[in-house]
C-alpha cells in the first residue's frame, strides 16, 4: 500500500468525518449498512409495494458476479458504464489505486478517474486522502500566469508542436541528465525521452522517430530558444528530405506559464514515481509518467490527452473493464474471464424472458442488462471493419473539436483574468518588470 499515506490515520480521520454525517446518507456505507441496503434492493425487485421499495430501486440496482452481489447505479436504456457503490472499508485501497494511476494527481484528476467506476466517493474523502499524502505535500507549486496578450490556439493535430528540455543535471541518472518533452499543442499529448546531453544532434535523434510515427508538425517551437528549434529543424530536414517545417517564435508570457506548469507537473509525477518505487533511476520511470500524464484528465481540454489523440480512453487490460477490483485480482486465465462473461445474460436472452421482466417495469425498473461486449467487444464485434474505422475517425474528430473549443474557452478566461489583474499602464504609473 501507499507508504506516503498512513492507512490507520486515514481510517481514523474518515471515521471522524462519517460521525458528523446523518445516518441515512447514501455516500458512506459500513459493511452492515451496505448489506442491509443490498437485501432491501433484492427484496424490492420482487415485490415493490412500499415507498421504501420505490426509493431503493430508484437509486440502486444489483449486479451479480460469480455468486457475489454488488450494489450499482441503475442503468438507463443504452447505458453501458457501470458505477459501483463501495463500503467505507474499501475506500483506502480504491483511493490508493486511483492516486497511483494518476501519478499522484490532484483533486480534479482523482475525481475524474474515480467517477468512471464508483458512485459514492466524495470530494471531501479525496481531499482527506490528498492532505495525508506526504509526497503530494512536497510538490513544487506551479508558476502563476503572466500577462496574457494573445493566447495561441491550434486547430488541428500537428499544426504546432513544442520541444523543450528539462534540466536534471543536479539529479542525473547515470549518463542521463536531461528530459526531452515533446508536446502537441492541440491534444496536449506529451512524449518524454531521457537525454545524455542537450546537443541538437541527440534531440533530433529522438524527435525524428516521433515525426515518422505521428507525422511532422507545420510549426515547431521551443522555449529553449528560437535558435534551438531552428537547429533541430535543420538536422531533421537534412535527414528527412521530404519534410518541410518552420520554426515558431518562443512562447511569450501568454503561454509560457502553461508550458512551465506542464514541465513542473512532469517533474512532480516523476518524483512521486521514484519515491513509490524506491529508486533514483528516473529514466526508467519516464514511460510510466508519460502514460499517466497522457491518460489523466487535463483541465484545459476537459478530457485526457489520450482521448483527444485517439478518440477513446486508454485501456489497462481487464483493469479497464466494469469488473470490481477484487474480481479482477482473482482472474489469471482466459477461461476464468470467459466464465465471468458467461454469467451475464445477453440482450437476446432478456428478450426471451421479457414476460418475467414485466413485474419490475411497474416500478420503473428494467432488468439489469450488462452488455457482454464490455469484455469481449474486440473478439465478437459484428460491425464491419470499414464501419468501425469510420466510427473511430468520427469519434476522434469530435474529441479534437471539443479540445479546441475548450482551449478557446480557457484562453478567453485567461485573457479576462489577465486584463483584470494587469490593467493597461498609464503614463506616469510606476511598474515593475521581471
Amino acid at each position: 500500500m501507499d507508504t506516503a499515506v498512513n492507512r490507520d490515520l486515514f481510517l481514523e480521520k474518515l471515521n471522524v468525518l462519517i460521525t458528523g454525517k446523518r445516518g441515512d446518507n447514501c455516500f458512506y456505507f459500513s459493511r452492515e449498512k451496505y448489506s442491509k441496503i443490498l437485501s432491501e434492493v433484492v427484496s424490492a425487485k420482487t415485490k415493490c409495494n412500499t415507498p421504501l421499495d420505490y426509493r431503493r430501486l430508484k437509486r440502486f440496482d444489483v449486479l451479480k458476479i460469480n455468486d457475489e452481489e454488488k450494489l450499482i447505479v441503475p442503468l438507463k436504456p443504452g447505458e453501458t458504464n457501470i458505477q459501483y457503490y463501495v463500503t467505507n472499508e474499501e475506500l483506502f485501497s480504491i483511493l490508493y489505486e486511483a492516486h497511483a494511476r494518476t501519478g499522484h494527481g490532484g483533486r480534479t484528476r482523482m475525481l475524474k478517474e474515480l467517477q468512471n467506476k464508483y458512485k459514492n466517493i466524495t470530494d471531501e474523502v479525496v481531499m482527506l486522502y490528498l492532505n495525508l499524502c506526504k509526497q503530494c505535500q512536497m510538490k513544487h507549486s506551479a508558476p502563476k500566469k503572466g500577462i496574457v496578450v494573445k493566447p495561441m490556439i491550434s486547430s488541428e493535430l500537428n499544426s504546432r508542436c513544442q520541444v523543450d528540455l528539462i534540466d536534471l543535471q543536479s539529479n542525473s541518472d547515470g549518463e542521463y541528465k536531461f528530459i526531452m518533452v515533446y508536446q502537441d499543442h492541440l491534444t496536449k499529448f506529451v512524449q518524454l525521452r531521457p537525454l545524455k546531453t542537450k546537443r541538437t544532434e541527440e534531440v533530433t535523434y529522438h524527435v525524428l522517430p516521433i515525426f515518422l510515427t505521428f507525422g511532422a508538425p507545420a510549426i515547431l517551437q521551443s522555449d529553449n530558444g528560437r535558435e534551438f528549434s531552428n537547429q533541430v529543424i535543420s538536422e531533421i530536414c537534412a535527414m528527412w528530405k521530404d519534410v518541410k517545417i518552420v520554426h515558431g517564435k518562443p512562447r511569450h508570457s501568454q503561454t509560457q506559464g502553461s508550458v512551465e506548469r506542464a514541465n513542473q507537473d512532469i517533474q512532480n509525477m516523476l518524483t512521486a514515481w521514484m519515491n513509490d518505487n524506491n529508486t533514483n533511476k528516473w529514466s526508467e520511470g519516464l514511460p510510466f509518467v508519460q502514460f499517466a500524464k497522457n491518460t489523466t484528465y487535463h483541465e484545459g481540454i476537459r478530457q485526457s490527452s489520450y482521448e483527444a489523440m485517439f478518440g477513446i480512453k486508454a485501456k489497462r487490460g481487464i483493469a479497464s473493464s466494469f469488473l470490481p477490483s477484487e474480481q479482477i485480482a482473482s482472474i489469471e486465465t482466459e477461461e476464468q474471464l470467459e466464465e465471468i462473461a458467461n454469467t451475464f445474460e445477453t440482450e437476446e436472452q432478456l428478450e426471451e424472458t421479457g414476460n418475467t421482466s414485466e413485474k419490475n417495469l411497474s416500478c420503473g425498473q428494467t432488468e439489469n442488462q450488462i452488455p457482454k461486449k464490455n469484455i469481449e467487444e474486440d473478439l465478437q464485434s459484428t460491425t464491419s471493419s470499414h464501419q468501425v474505422l469510420n466510427e473511430k475517425h468520427e469519434l476522434i474528430s469530435i474529441k479534437r473539436a471539443a479540445a479546441k473549443e475548450n482551449l478557446l474557452l480557457q484562453a478567453t478566461k485567461m485573457l479576462r483574468t489577465s486584463q483584470n489583474q494587469f490593467p493597461p499602464a498609464q503614463i506616469g504609473d510606476t511598474v515593475r518588470s521581471p
